[in-house]
């Protein structure tokens, strides 16, 4: 076998986070992945004609676009030459698309692949199993997709009745980590975001994205789930979302991720066919690594993951210049931080935000942190990143990053 060939990430991109049924709900998940292809090929100049493939991530799909990395290409305008597929690692979908693609780059297999990170949770389908057979005595029953997948992601063995709220709670108990811990780590991430789309910060990595309305078309070109407004008296008003069950319950809305809608893509290749076509690579791949750990306390499980990836690449935490950790609760943050002993306030740690403020589109999170950080290497001067999540079901996935020079 061959020697494993560099890979070099060019061009992240990715549109705003829009709300739970905000502006970006009346896309579907094909059309925001479309905008984001077609804004990619726009800006890089690259010929559809040498992509070798698209990989789409996505979690809740539906049929009206399977094999979502295929159908997305043709409908941007690609060439039936290019391939595609669809693949789903709950909340690591988006960084799985991005390490597939250099997996073939690698070894040869491909020379030039589109990594593709999409969700629309505003448009997750309800849906039955049972119509086929006839509808069954007292009428049909309509799953959300939503809850439902939170409810059976550990599987039969691994029962997580209360979702990942659930989990974050039983970290909570675990790390003995307060209320108050929470809602500090939740303003501190939205004030970070508020700030990054003050100073422009999100700028070049952000695609507008143009929706058409009743009173005409407009163009979202900022995240709507960072609140400028947020405060420590707001956030600790919120109730509990398990309160009813634990009265010693702390996970709220103000301190958890949010549901959200956004597609995300990147240019995944080798330094020399970058060169060929004119493409500027911002990354070069260092390591990764993925851990699995019990489902009912899964949000730890970016410690194992990282360990092992900054292992791969020979470094440390301490030689880390960026930490984008996905915040899908405060309490898991503060639980791997725990673990890690790096102080909540450490200025590496999601610089411009994360999940609680920016917003969680679970199959896009991973590309969309991929563009945020590729972006803060340079203006921070530095050099090391660490790209980690964690993922319902009880895995992690995270991966080392090195500006490419």
């Amino acid at each position: 076998m061959t020697d494993l060939r560099d890979v070099v990430i060019c061009s992240p991109l990715r549109t705003p986070v829009g709300r739970m049924g905000g502006s970006l709900a009346p896309l579907s998940a094909l059309d925001l992945a479309t905008t984001v292809l077609r804004a990619l090929v726009e800006r890089t100049g690259i010929d559809p004609a040498v992509v070798d493939g698209v990989i789409g991530a996505q979690g809740y799909p539906t049929m009206e676009a399977p094999a979502l990395g295929r159908v997305a290409a043709l409908d941007a305008g690609f060439p039936i030459t290019a391939t595609g597929y669809q693949l789903d690692r709950r909340c690591g979908s988006g960084l799985q698309a991005v390490l597939n693609a250099a997996m073939e780059v690698q070894t040869g297999i491909s020379d030039v692949v589109v990594a593709l990170g999409v969700e629309s949770m505003s448009n997750a389908p309800l849906y039955t199993e049972e119509v086929r057979r006839g509808v069954p005595t007292g009428g049909m029953l309509f799953r959300d997709a939503l809850t439902r997948g939170r409810e059976t992601v550990g599987g039969r063995n691994h029962p997580t009745p209360d979702g990942n709220v659930g989990t974050a709670e039983t970290l909570r108990a675990e790390y003995g980590i307060s209320r108050e811990e929470q809602d500090a780590l939740a303003l501190r991430s939205h004030q970070r975001a508020v700030t990054a789309h003050d100073s422009g910060s999100f700028d070049a990595e952000i695609v507008p994205v143009e929706v058409a309305t009743r009173r005409g078309s407009v163009v979202i070109d900022r995240d709507e789930h960072p609140r400028a407004d947020s405060t420590p008296e707001a956030l600790a008003a919120l109730r509990p979302i398990l309160l009813g069950k634990d009265a010693r319950s702390t996970v709220t809305a103000g301190n958890s991720s949010g549901q959200n809608d956004a597609a995300a893509a990147c240019i995944v290749t080798t330094s020399k066919h970058a060169a060929a076509y004119g493409l500027t690579p911002m990354l070069s791949l260092r390591s990764w690594a993925v851990a699995g750990v019990d489902p009912r306390r899964f949000g730890v499980a970016p410690v194992p993951a990282s360990r092992i990836a900054l292992e791969r690449a020979g470094i440390g935490l301490n030689d880390l210049d960026v930490i984008e950790l996905n915040e899908a609760f405060a309490v898991q943050v503060l639980a791997c931080l725990a673990d890690w002993r790096i102080d909540a306030e450490d200025p590496r740690l999601n610089p411009r935000g994360s999940g609680i403020s920016i917003g969680h589109p679970i199959a896009a999170t991973g590309i969309r942190m991929l563009a945020t950080l590729a972006h803060e290497l340079p203006d921070l001067d530095g050099t090391l990143a660490l790209e980690t999540m964690c993922i319902g079901g009880g895995q992690a996935l995270a991966a080392v990053f090195e500006r490419a020079s």
